[in-house]
């Protein structure tokens, strides 16, 4: 069962209100009590240190002796006064702090509570490890996309402010990855700051997951056998990618930047797909010329991927169409929506 996507949803662990801002305030009301309280015993004849003793036994209630000799009308009038004031204004920054240690600990585990429901009912999601640069940007075009995110953090103020769910604890651990819900994923992103620490993720995640698809992050061309050893499908050098891109851009931009909007932009209204045969498609076995894809869809097969992964590109019509293999098509989102039903079983 899935959840709606959470792109804009409120934080998990950010409060909505400062639950210490009453406290504050009572604070300050009570050392404004304090000052005025020892101001007025002072000008009622009291000395420095005796105003002070004073006020504070009053106001906190603890009523030993008067202090000064003779305690007169106008002092204990104005004793009255400072206990109606001041032992209100105590109760009231007590409670205050009080509730605010309770509700800040009750509000934190409501959301952990909250986090974990939502995690449990997701399926088919992207774990991500690591709320660096690359996976927040990650998150943002898979939320994009359409597709939910599990985010794993080690330091808990990171994601704090995260619109997805989010996992506290080290993304190498079993017990973490279960959190995350690795069992029900459809992917896992291993997007930490280290190649050790990915090459980690990777060995665990493809451990409680020998069928997972698994992408890692790699700042060094040295570690990128090591991670597919590791087990992962695909491994990305960012640095690598970036300059590469900028590359095309400047050799080829028109073409650039054709792709990076047909993939990309959710405005347009052709999109770049793929799509896998089903084994028991009604059109496995057939060639491109027989399966008249253009002519019932609409939608154009630049590519086909077969099952050893190998590429042909702009297959020819006399290819085949087998089982398990991935078409890489263009066209409108309803033209693929009946490219897959073609494709489908029924």
């Amino acid at each position: 069962m899935n959840v709606p996507r959470r792109l804009h949803a409120a934080p998990y662990h950010a409060p909505v209100v400062d639950p210490w801002r009453r406290v504050r305030l009572g604070l300050t009301l009570v050392a404004c009590v304090l000052i005025i309280g020892t101001a007025g015993y002072v000008a009622l004849g009291l000395t420095l240190i005796d105003a002070i003793y004073q006020t504070v036994t009053t106001v906190t209630t603890v009523g030993f002796k008067e202090v000064g000799g003779d305690f007169g009308t106008a002092k204990r009038i104005y004793t009255i006064c400072l206990i109606f004031v001041g032992v209100g204004v105590v109760l009231y920054t007590l409670t205050t702090l009080l509730e605010a240690l309770v509700e800040g600990d009750l509000r934190d585990l409501l959301g952990r509570r909250r986090m974990e429901r939502d995690i449990a009912a997701l399926s088919n999601h992207v774990i991500i490890c690591g709320w660096g640069r690359v996976g927040r940007s990650l998150a943002e075009h898979l939320a994009d996309e359409g597709e939910h995110v599990v985010v794993i953090e080690q330091d808990l103020e990171r994601v704090r402010d995260t619109p997805f769910p989010a996992v506290e604890g080290d993304a190498t651990e079993d017990d973490v990855l279960r959190r995350a819900g690795i069992d029900r994923a459809r992917a896992l992103v291993a997007a930490l700051d280290t190649d050790a620490g990915n090459l980690f993720v990777v060995v665990a995640g493809r451990a409680l997951r020998p069928d997972l698809f698994i992408v890692a992050r790699v700042r060094t061309v040295s570690a990128e056998e090591k991670l597919r050893r590791g087990g992962a499908d695909r491994v990305v050098n960012p640095q690598e990618i970036g300059g590469q891109r900028m590359a095309a851009f400047v050799m080829q931009p028109h073409v650039s930047e054709f792709l990076d909007v047909v993939m990309h932009d959710r405005s347009m209204e052709f999109r770049l797909q793929e799509i896998e045969v089903p084994a028991e498609s009604p059109l496995a076995g057939q060639t491109l010329r027989d399966t008249q894809i253009r002519d019932r869809t609409g939608a154009l097969v630049l590519a086909m991927r077969s099952g050893d992964g190998r590429f042909r590109t702009n297959p020819a019509p006399e290819m085949t169409v087998d089982p398990g293999d991935v078409l890489i098509a263009i066209g409108t989102s309803p033209q693929l929506d009946a490219l897959r039903g073609l494709l489908a079983v029924i």
